[in-house]
């Protein structure tokens, strides 16, 4: 009987460290902190590189209304991808955030100067799919050119093309791509990568990058333009690979498709809101753009059952897919974690390899860091349970019990090792413009 009195007492003390989680500074049960992979629900990759100095769970959400409260009171490192967003509203429901790392190059869907007011750094991983994106841009741009769709399309409906009269009907609209101008729109990591490997098939290449340095153009061995007007006027077909900020919202409307030449070509790969597509359909009913291919949308998921797109004809829609191959995805993961990792061993910002809120950092009064010191590795193999709800969690490295791979729900408390902070008062945001063109969208 008093062993059954003394287990109730003890779960009463577990249920109490629930709601009330004092600091634990010291001694041999510091917990690891707590990193979250906010929406999606396979962490298998970044559980290696995490395993010795945090948890990681996975809350699999497409808004903050679906994350765990626990998630939101305890997680002091987010991972994301491109299918949740988050604003200052949400960005405040997290009481310990230090770090935020976007699974990608774009960070359009993180408020990233709300964050840095709350002392919230905001990482990127820039580089992992700079061929994938190229590669399908120049795919987009030589299936206008070849009309490659659509001839299958046609194939595929059961037109016959046996006769010289038949393959020019079907094969209406194909043109010859060596001589044409391709003008490029943000000559980044991407950029660059499609301007070189649109100069081997012929394009004569032009450019319009306001931040880029003098003499990359020489480098390059390609033209630059002075102006966007300049460009659109040049261009045979126009290339988008800038990122999305509050100065390029719909940076092709109607007043910029009227500058383009009659019958050019459009592709974006970059970020779906560069691109109003009220005015896209419209120019395309009208032939003013003679073709267009979109991997990305002003609203995503996206289909072509609704929307201003979904009469639009010679339009090529794939499902913001341009970033993805298998080795990209792992290396985009990979280095993911890996920025998580510097953040909780070593010093915000100055440990972070990609961190793209750093002005605002500095710029904000004061914000919180992640010492060395808070990490105790000689801690590890402790027991970590977690609270019943919690919608999945990766318990990792040297757990009892613990398997490899993503661990079922289990019940019961959840702390991590970095006391908690109160987010700083809000500093005023420097009224300098971003200057992000090297950091191609990605997905």
């Amino acid at each position: 009987m008093a062993l059954m009195d003394k287990h109730k007492q003890v779960k009463r003390q577990r249920l109490d460290r629930i709601c009330i989680r004092p600091p634990i500074l010291n001694g041999p049960m510091h917990p690891r902190p707590l990193v979250a992979l906010l929406d999606g629900r396979d962490c298998t990759v970044e559980m290696p590189i995490l395993k010795d100095v945090a948890t990681v769970a996975f809350c699999d959400a497409q808004s903050t209304q679906e994350i765990h409260e626990k998630v939101l009171n305890e997680a002091v490192a987010a991972l994301l991808y491109h299918t949740i967003t988050l604003s200052r509203d949400d960005l405040e429901k997290f009481k310990g955030l230090r770090v935020i790392v976007r699974i990608g190059s774009g960070f359009d869907n993180v408020d990233i100067k709300a964050a840095a007011e709350l002392g919230i750094a905001v990482c990127n991983v820039p580089a992992s799919s700079v061929e994938e994106t190229a590669d399908t841009s120049l795919c987009l741009i030589l299936n206008l050119y070849r009309r490659v769709t659509w001839m299958h399309q046609a194939l595929r409906e059961g037109t016959r093309a046996s006769s010289v009269e038949q393959i020019r009907e079907v094969a209406g609209g194909a043109a010859r791509i060596r001589g044409e101008t391709l003008g490029i729109i943000g000559l980044g990591r991407v950029g660059q990568a499609v301007a070189l490997r649109a100069k081997a098939f012929g394009f004569g290449v032009i450019f319009y990058d306001p931040y880029l340095p003098d003499g990359v153009e020489r480098s390059l061995g390609l033209q630059r333009m002075a102006t966007l007007q300049d460009l659109l006027i040049h261009s045979d077909c126009v290339s988008l690979h800038c990122s999305l900020n509050e100065h390029n919202h719909h940076l092709i409307n109607d007043f910029t498709i009227k500058q383009m030449r009659q019958g050019a070509f459009l592709v974006n790969t970059s970020r779906g809101g560069l691109v109003d597509e009220k005015a896209l359909a419209q120019a395309l009913k009208e032939g003013r753009i003679r073709g267009a291919a979109l991997d990305v949308h002003e609203t995503e998921p996206f289909s072509f059952s609704t929307g201003p797109l979904k009469d639009a004809p010679n339009l090529i829609c794939t499902p913001h897919t341009s970033w993805y191959s298998e080795q990209a995805s792992v290396e985009a993961r990979e280095e993911a974690a890996r920025e998580v990792r510097r953040a909780i061993t070593g010093r915000i910002p100055d440990s972070l390899k990609n961190c793209v809120n750093k002005e605002y950092l500095m710029a904000a009064s004061q914000w919180p860091s992640m010492e060395a010191a808070t990490v105790h590795p000689e801690l590890n193999g402790a027991t970590y349970r977690f609270p019943p709800g919690l919608i999945n969690v990766a318990a990792v490295g040297g757990l009892p019990g613990a398997v490899a791979g993503v661990e079922s729900l289990v019940s019961g408390t959840l702390s991590h090792g970095i006391t908690p902070v109160s987010h700083p008062p809000h500093a005023p945001s420097p009224n300098k413009a971003e200057a992000d063109r090297d950091i191609p969208s990605d997905q």
